[in-house]
């Protein structure tokens, strides 16, 4: 996740070897990183999943940093993710991307999903346009509980920021509530961790 962060997803080089070779740049990044712990308001609630997973609740993650995170990339293979659902069937699991702010100049008309909070725990997301809920993936979706699979969902508020593609905050684990319709399915999730207050307040408008 690091060496993501760092040099980004095209990056080749040996990331220890870079550090080992810097050690100026290695002590700096160790200063970085205890300044950043000691500034934490707060400790992270817990992250239960059947799984092993470094991201911790709430936090901010690139996209790149989810997915090497989760172990979908890693220095030798990153498999394209194009849509905004990343099925990783080894953990297993379904990962979310959510943007909330969508503009017809950077999504189709297909992809302008009604995403957006209910309340701190209930979240509104809709599928993919060419999703029915008769499908293996909308079956997955619904049964996940009993198929002992986990939804995870990341969302961020806009796509871009600052002329680069904008964080994640990672809301942990979900379960079905309920859906309505297909292609797309639109549905409910219940975080298994209340999300941020100042997260539901920039959905608001949306949900209204």
């Amino acid at each position: 996740m690091a060496e993501y962060s760092l040099f980004g997803a095209a990056n080749r080089l040996d990331f220890d070897a870079i550090l080992n070779r810097n050690p100026i740049m290695k002590r700096e990044l160790c200063e970085l990183l205890d300044y950043k712990l000691d500034s934490i308001a707060a400790p992270p609630s817990d992250l239960i999943v059947p799984f092993e997973c470094p991201l911790e609740l709430h936090a901010q993650y690139t996209r790149d940093e989810i997915l090497a995170g989760l172990g979908v990339w890693t220095s030798q293979r990153q498999p394209p993710v194009r849509e905004g659902v990343k099925h990783i069937p080894e953990l297993p699991a379904d990962v979310f991307f959510i943007t909330l702010n969508k503009t017809e100049s950077m999504y189709s008309p297909t992809t302008m999903y009604e995403d957006y909070a209910i309340s701190e725990t209930l979240f509104h997301w809709q599928s993919q346009s060419t999703t029915p809920d008769t499908s293996p993936t909308g079956a997955r979706y619904i049964g996940h509980r009993s198929l002992g699979h986990t939804i995870l969902l990341c969302v961020r508020e806009n796509r871009g920021l600052d002329g680069q593609s904008a964080p994640y905050y990672f809301l942990g684990a979900a379960d079905y509530v309920s859906h309505h319709g297909s292609r797309p399915m639109s549905m409910v999730w219940r975080l298994h961790v209340p999300m941020p207050a100042t997260l539901v307040r920039k959905t608001a408008t949306l949900a209204a």
